[in-house]
């Protein structure tokens, strides 16, 4: 009797182990065939009355990406690194047509000459080194500028708290910005939000001739960028970045410990021929309140 239960125990483990070899060897050969149903290598087949649109996740993410947050469809979307002295990126279709040109709308009958920060007072003031025009909008100000500045704060990773209202800015022929920094040397303009930290500079326009954002600080070689022989002459003293309408440009002007980055001095080439129409936010270390 013992003998026959003992017979009785190995055949038990024995079909257990068969058991568990076969799971195991399911799961093994499950586990590939997931792997290339994610990766899109392997596909199950569907009925064709089906709709292939439902399940075509790709499709999906590529609608999904044109079609973003705010006002009309963006272009195919991507970033590219411009130079890491100063760290600078260029997002490349930021803002739709229609958001570039329902932010110019908005702004052309408030614009009145660009002025500059006074160091001692925190006040605007008049000066030769700009010669733009141009207005501010409330942060917040509507649903179509709140979708932006969130879109700001999710490129740069600093809360749309911290960012400025942004500003509208015009250039017409001949008009300029001369090399300047973006952060401050005072202590009475760090009171509210502290050190400006970064700032991101969208086009909302093409530019015939002329306008373009250089840096002529940049530890970069110059003539290595693609659009090199369409640049003005004022451009090519440093590296620099054609106007293209809704892309945006990104750079700090603090490094990552924290100490002011003088590489980021930047300027506004003069427009030759046609028009340039951007926007700009600023933002600091901590909130800035209005």
């Amino acid at each position: 009797m013992a003998k026959g239960g003992r017979n009785y125990r190995l055949f038990s483990i024995r079909r257990t182990s068969s058991f568990y070899l076969i799971l195991t060897t399911l799961l093994m050969l499950t586990l590939p065939l997931l792997a290339l149903l994610a990766l899109g290598i392997f596909s199950i087949p569907i009925s064709r009355t089906e709709s292939s649109d439902a399940i075509d996740l790709n499709a999906f993410l590529k609608s999904s990406v044109k079609r973003g947050e705010g006002s009309g469809e963006r272009g195919e979307q991507w970033t590219e690194v411009l130079s890491w002295e100063p760290r600078a990126f260029i997002y490349h279709n930021f803002l739709s047509k229609d958001e570039c040109e329902y932010l110019i709308e908005l702004a052309k009958p408030h614009m009145h000459k660009s002025t500059v920060v006074d160091s001692q007072t925190g006040q605007s003031k008049d000066s030769r080194v700009r010669t733009s025009s141009g207005m501010f909008l409330r942060r917040g100000q509507d649903k179509i500028i709140r979708n932006i500045e969130k879109r700001i704060a999710d490129f740069t990773f600093i809360p749309v708290e911290h960012g400025e209202g942004l500003q509208i800015l015009h250039y017409e022929v001949g008009q300029r910005y001369e090399p300047h920094y973006d952060y401050f040397l005072d202590q009475f303009n760090t009171k509210n939000g502290g050190q400006r930290i970064a700032t991101v500079l969208m086009y909302l326009s093409d530019v015939e001739e002329g306008g373009e954002t250089v840096f002529p600080s940049a530890n970069a070689n110059y003539s290595s960028v693609p659009w090199w022989n369409e640049l003005s002459e004022c451009a090519k003293k440093g590296l620099s970045v054609k106007p293209k309408m809704g892309d945006a440009l990104l750079f700090w002007s603090m490094r990552p410990d924290a100490s002011l980055d003088p590489s980021s001095l930047h300027g506004g080439c003069p427009v030759i021929k046609g028009n340039k129409w951007s926007s700009t936010k600023w933002m600091h270390v901590d909130e800035y309140k209005f």
